[in-house]
């Protein structure tokens, strides 16, 4: 199995072609990010980058949880919207922050039943990703909806969860790493922390154990896609900005470099399993 690394295009500041001639001159496969206002001149800009399209549901551009007190009819509406959207750019597949967390566990279901039917329509994966916010906020009610749904596949985002639960939650929940990574079909490697999405650098040795963590974690998931077959598993570094990157008070100074540890922690990824 090989493992291919995607450069995600949140926080990147410049345009699309440097996004890319950066990500392959660091030995990416590609680039992970939604489609712009100018839908036109990202696909002619693409010119066959391997590409993974993000889709967020009902929230306004720029942000990321959704807007309150819409339901999951106006979740599926906002999700297809997107999947519409992506299309001409030729994906490899979808991964969508999508639905609430707000929700009961039978709208939950109702609208994860809603992604597998959109799923099948258009003939692209949808991945589901794990994140706050969103019906995946935490690991106990992502694993009720995917007792609902074997075929379910998810982007797993680990860190989010971190911070829920405030603990390397899945360090104690054996049993339920081993049912997410049944469904794992995409991994965003950050490393977060008990009262964080985003350690401030996961080279520093105050976070080893975070960064350890989430390794064993994201090496259990790929052997697990291994053995069912995978030919290539992706992986897209993910430290973002947002507040997920800390700051210097006043100066709001940042403390690290996006880009560089996006970078080292997926070479690291592609040094450690010996794959390229």
């Amino acid at each position: 199995m090989k493992l291919a690394l995607f450069k995600t295009l949140w926080g990147h500041d410049g345009d699309l072609p440097s996004a890319i001639e950066m990500a392959l001159e660091a030995g990416f496969r590609g680039i992970e990010g939604p489609v712009p206002a100018d839908a036109a001149g990202f696909f002619r800009q693409l010119d066959g980058t391997p590409w993974i399209a993000e889709v967020t549901t009902c929230t306004p551009p720029g942000e990321y949880l959704p807007r309150p007190h819409l339901g999951v009819d106006a979740h599926l509406v906002s999700l297809e919207e997107g999947i519409v959207r992506s299309l001409p750019g030729g994906p490899l597949f979808i991964t969508t922050m999508a639905g609430s967390d707000a929700w009961g566990l039978d709208d939950c279901l109702r609208f994860h039943e809603g992604v597998l039917l959109l799923q099948q329509r258009h003939g692209l994966v949808i991945s589901v990703e794990t994140h706050r916010g969103r019906p995946t906020f935490h690991p106990w009610r992502t694993a009720e909806i995917l007792a609902a749904f074997p075929e379910l596949r998810l982007t797993c985002d680990f860190s989010h969860w971190c911070v829920v639960c405030e603990r390397l939650v899945l360090d104690h929940e054996s049993a339920l790493l081993e049912t997410i990574s049944r469904h794992a079909h995409h991994l965003h490697g950050r490393v977060g922390y008990a009262q964080g999405p985003q350690v401030p650098d996961p080279r520093a040795p105050e976070y080893a154990a975070e960064l350890a963590a989430h390794e064993r974690w994201w090496d259990f998931l790929l052997a697990a896609m291994r053995e069912r077959g995978t030919e290539t598993a992706t992986f897209t570094p993910e430290s973002g900005p947002d507040g997920y990157l800390q700051c210097q008070p006043f100066t709001r100074t940042p403390v690290a470099d996006l880009w560089e540890i996006n970078r080292w922690l997926g070479r690291r990824q592609l040094d450690r399993h010996s794959l390229s």
